[in-house]
């Protein structure tokens, strides 16, 4: 009887032994300290939530940081986390470290207007088909303040559309942050609306992206733009297809350049702001493609097992269920590599060497005219599309972390800026 009850009460601890230390590893915890980057010191007294971006930015946890800026928050369970803090109104994102861990994260003070703030690079996309055009126009905008300030408010940042503009997709992108989609909030002006979304400083080559896609009327085959910049811009682009056109408004000088063989480029730099820039765009095209039926001549009926189902894009007599994904994705790519195209002709070239025949120095044909240093430019930007677009699939398909998609993409993004920069 004795032997039953201590093989009995042996039992029971062992099993009360498994559910605690099944417990304890549950129960994991993120602890981290939140620095106020503009004063130096500890921030403290912000709000700290856990949030799970699987359920909608639920939150699942909350505290609040210690005199030193110190926190402590348990982690529920095993799904993917970000820590958000609020700092003076602002919100800033972390990820949650999986398993627990340390989780520092860094703020700004915040100010509704802070100086230091410009564009970069206005870049608007156009296409035409079917008595309309497509515009996506993004706004990469530098916070180079020192101290460091977040500029935030219900009017961080304000831009102008066209007053026929019928919107599509918003988003805004933190430095070195994923793109989020965000409201727009029309301001009593036609066509005049704002992002309430943080402006925050720069890290390193990263700033701030905002993006709004909208369409206008096309029956006539022409449109008249008078767009205009609230901050000064360093450059203001307009991409074409070929097939289309542009002709630029009157005091107005736009460089031409051709970075990829179906886009044509039109750059003006030092845009004032509040200054209008008129140009008008005619005749009908598309931006150049991969061709989603390359893969379709192999014999391989039906799709790939393990690739994502339903799609972005109508289906598509293909066995590559990411080719009705590849137009949007290389349309981001191509967006991209025209922003670094812009940004290459900002700099001077430093002679007339290879510059076809009566094209200036540092002029736009002399950086894109096929001489060595150019065709290396060009293989360089070839390879790193192909980069782009192999981890854009692999993210897609499922099969890339999001954290190691986030530091891969920024890592090639940072390869090619170096490389224009040296160029």
């Amino acid at each position: 009887m004795t032997t039953t009850k201590s093989a009995l009460f042996a039992f029971r601890t062992l099993a009360w032994s498994f559910l605690f230390a099944g417990a304890l590893a549950q129960a994991a915890t993120v602890t981290g300290t939140v620095t106020d980057k503009t004063t130096g010191k500890p921030a403290a007294g912000d709000a700290v939530v856990l949030v799970e971006p699987m359920s909608g930015m639920s939150e699942v946890g909350h505290t609040t940081t210690d005199a030193k800026g110190q926190y402590t928050l348990n982690l529920p369970g095993s799904n993917p986390y970000l820590i958000r803090v609020t700092h003076q109104g602002a919100d800033y994102f972390v990820s949650a470290p999986q398993g627990g861990g340390t989780g520092d994260i860094s703020v700004y003070d915040v100010a509704a207007k802070v100086t230091g703030v410009n564009i970069d690079t206005d870049l608007v996309q156009v296409e035409a088909a079917n008595g309309q055009l497509s515009v996506d126009e993004r706004f990469f905008v530098h916070n180079t303040s020192s101290p460091a300030v977040t500029q935030w408010s219900p009017k961080s940042f304000e831009i102008v559309l066209p007053p026929d503009a019928v919107l599509g997709d918003v988003g805004a992108q933190r430095p070195g942050g994923m793109q989020t989609n965000v409201k727009l909030v029309p301001e009593s002006a036609k066509g005049h609306y704002a992002f309430n979304f943080p402006i925050q400083p720069d890290e390193g080559d990263k700033d701030t992206l905002f993006q709004v896609t909208y369409t206008l009327p096309y029956a006539s085959g022409k449109y008249d733009f008078h767009a205009q910049v609230t901050l000064p811009a360093d450059t203001f682009a307009v991409l074409l297809p070929k097939g289309m056109s542009m002709t630029s408004g009157p005091g107005l000088t736009f460089r031409t350049a051709e970075p990829d063989p179906g886009t044509q480029a039109f750059v003006l730099k030092n845009a004032a702001a509040g200054k209008p820039i008129s140009f008008t765009v005619s005749g009908t095209g598309s931006f150049p493609r991969e061709d989603q039926n390359a893969q379709g001549d192999n014999g391989q009926g039906g799709a790939a097992q393990g690739g994502p189902g339903g799609g972005i894009a109508p289906p598509i007599n293909t066995p590559d269920p990411l080719s009705k994904y590849k137009w949007w994705i290389l349309a981001g790519l191509a967006l991209l590599l025209a922003a670094i195209a812009a940004f290459l002709l900002r700099k001077p070239a430093a002679g007339g060497t290879g510059a076809p025949a009566g094209a200036a120095a540092g002029s736009p044909a002399a950086h894109i005219t096929p001489t060595t240093p150019a065709a290396k430019n060009a293989a360089l930007l070839n390879v790193l599309k192909e980069e782009l677009f192999a981890l854009e699939s692999e993210r897609i398909a499922g099969t890339l972390a999001q954290g190691e998609y986030a530091e891969q993409k920024a890592a090639l993004e940072i390869v090619l800026k170096r490389a224009l920069k040296k160029s």
